[in-house]
């Protein structure tokens, strides 16, 4: 008997018409998501099927599907064929391996009968029998494993089986939850703006659920920040990338800007004005790679520069949209989204940006517009974004 791996999406149930537009953009998803590994790739009446792969690549396979967005879950089935009018035998086989194999597992040293039930969906409306009887009639063989009784409501396993419409069925027991969300490409391009902290990768992470395709601008100020700290952002970058897919990364020069402010400007408006710079950059960087808005991991609250004051007067700059996916997430609901994607052991680590350099003593956390524009006005603003713009490396 050959495993299959089986996908599920979800949402894109609810598209309507544009429904094969999404699932377009799924398949690529996850052929790419795939690229590498040996296999073949089936469809059929919303579901998807990986075929033909090595038994030493299934868990690398499911690792990998379990990070594309727009997938609902996943199981690993036995396929085998669809013959009715012989009593299901191959389906029957199938079930009494699976149903010797969980009492192997699950009943030693146990007196209580595990309670099953079998559901069947069928696909193939060929065949006369109704779901509910041809789940009645293979519960049968897994009764006669001794150590089963059924239990439609309260059990403890369950024993599914997928009839397909081409001749074939699929027989599994358990689902693996899927990443969920929409497949990236299908909800338009935003400009990251991404630290070496905790915040963006978790911020890239839930856009890209939203089906966004993100590029992504960092900010980096030698001598003052270190090239491990570039190297930092570089690795997030690539960790995103897992969920996100392919994420361009601008890396400005921002050291030269930061002086300016730090010589001519107020103390307490430092942090401002500079954010100020950032969203200003990071609009034009957007419109110049078609992204139609920037994307912040910014918290409510979290620190000076994330009160609704400071927002505003930073967001006063954008001639974009802000996209803020963790406006509403305390810190702790952060992290546990960054361990959850494999990002937080690089954001901890110790290697400074630009954002920590020249921090002041008692920054402004309720700054009025008015005050941070009278005082950003003594810097030539536009000549210090075209020369940042003009070193602008990408990674």
């Amino acid at each position: 008997m050959e495993k299959v791996v089986v996908i599920r999406f979800g949402e894109i149930f609810l598209k309507g018409k544009n429904r094969d537009y999404f699932e377009s953009l799924l398949i690529r998803n996850i052929k790419h998501a795939l690229k590498g590994v040996q296999h073949t790739f089936s469809r059929s009446q919303g579901r998807y099927f990986v075929e033909n792969f090595l038994p030493d690549d299934e868990t690398e396979i499911i690792d990998r599907l379990q990070k594309v967005f727009g997938i609902h879950s996943l199981s690993v089935a036995e396929k085998v064929a669809t013959r009715a009018d012989e009593d299901f035998p191959e389906i029957r086989a199938s079930l009494a391996d699976c149903a010797q194999k969980i009492a192997s597992e699950r009943a030693a040293g146990k007196t209580d009968k595990l309670k099953f039930r079998v559901t069947v969906k069928r696909a193939d409306k060929s065949i006369p029998m109704t779901s509910a009887e041809i789940a009645a009639a293979l519960g049968g063989t897994v009764l006669q494993k001794g150590v089963f009784k059924v239990n439609l409501n309260d059990f403890d396993c369950e024993f599914k089986v997928d009839i397909r419409e081409n001749g074939f069925s699929f027989v599994y027991t358990d689902a693996v939850a899927g990443a969920g969300g929409l497949p990236v490409g299908c909800s338009g391009r935003g400009m990251l703006l991404l630290s070496g902290g905790i915040d963006s990768p978790v911020a890239a992470y839930m856009m890209a659920k939203r089906g966004m395709t993100l590029c992504a601008v960092h900010f980096s100020s030698p001598p003052y920040t270190s090239e491990r700290a570039k190297e930092k952002v570089v690795e997030l970058r690539n960790i995103a990338e897992k969920y996100a897919g392919e994420i361009r990364l601008f890396v400005v020069p921002f050291t030269d800007i930061q002086l300016a402010i730090h010589r001519e400007c107020p103390s307490n408006f430092m942090i401002t004005i500079m954010r100020r710079f950032m969203m200003r950059i990071a609009c034009r960087l957007a419109e110049k790679y078609d992204c139609s808005a920037l994307v912040t991991g910014e918290s409510l609250g979290q620190v000076a520069s994330q009160t609704v004051e400071s927002m505003t007067c930073t967001g006063a700059t954008a001639t974009l949209p802000v996209f803020r996916p963790l406006i509403a997430f305390d810190k702790d609901e952060i992290m546990a989204v960054a361990k959850k994607i494999g990002t937080y052991e690089t954001s901890i680590l110790p290697y400074e940006d630009c954002c920590t350099v020249f921090l002041p003593k008692a920054p402004a956390i309720k700054p009025h517009l008015k005050a941070v524009e009278k005082a950003e006005s003594v810097l030539d603003v536009e000549g210090l974004i075209a020369a940042a713009m003009e070193n602008i490396e990408e990674l």
